[in-house]
């Protein structure tokens, strides 16, 4: 029997395949996943790009679309680290109370784990149906080398003096 989940994904935009083949991926287990997240025509990019959006904008047509999805999945790419946006968005679904799963991309490192994935995450996974299905469903909150090893923290822990 097929399950249905409303999730948010977060990437970077030069992922956005990688959006398609993780839905596919799921829907070859049975899961079938409504994503939420913002995928822009080439016009829409060109009017961000020359700012004539603004920042209030998207951030306010983000979290409507984050507050939809019960899961926010931050997919791992070379550059997810380094995109502004994504480190925003993990922290607002923080705020949201939703459940924070990152997944790795083929290729993805763990030197390309956003901060805020770090910080907020509820699990980080490799790129298996079961693994990311258990993720999403609270059943794995494992963070994970890209290769489903367990991994050491990327960022090291503050600490202080009583």
């Amino acid at each position: 029997m097929s399950k249905q989940k409303n999730v948010f994904i977060s990437h970077h935009h030069g992922d956005d395949s990688h959006v398609d083949s993780f839905q596919s991926m799921l829907g070859r287990g049975e899961y079938h996943v409504r994503n939420s997240s913002v995928r822009m025509k080439p016009a829409n990019e060109r009017r961000v790009k020359e700012g004539r959006v603004s920042d209030n904008t998207i951030k306010r047509l983000l979290r409507m679309k984050m507050r939809w999805a019960s899961t926010v999945v931050v997919l791992i790419g070379p550059k997810t680290h380094s995109r502004p946006w994504v480190n925003w968005e993990i922290e607002q679904a923080h705020k949201l109370g939703k459940r924070i799963v990152g997944v790795f991309l083929r290729g993805g490192t763990q030197a390309d784990v956003p901060k805020a994935l770090d910080d907020y995450g509820q699990a980080v996974v490799n790129w298996s149906t079961k693994g990311v299905v258990d993720a999403i469903e609270g059943r794995n909150n494992r963070f994970e080398s890209p290769s489903g090893e367990l991994r050491e923290p990327v960022h090291a822990m503050a600490t202080s003096r009583c």
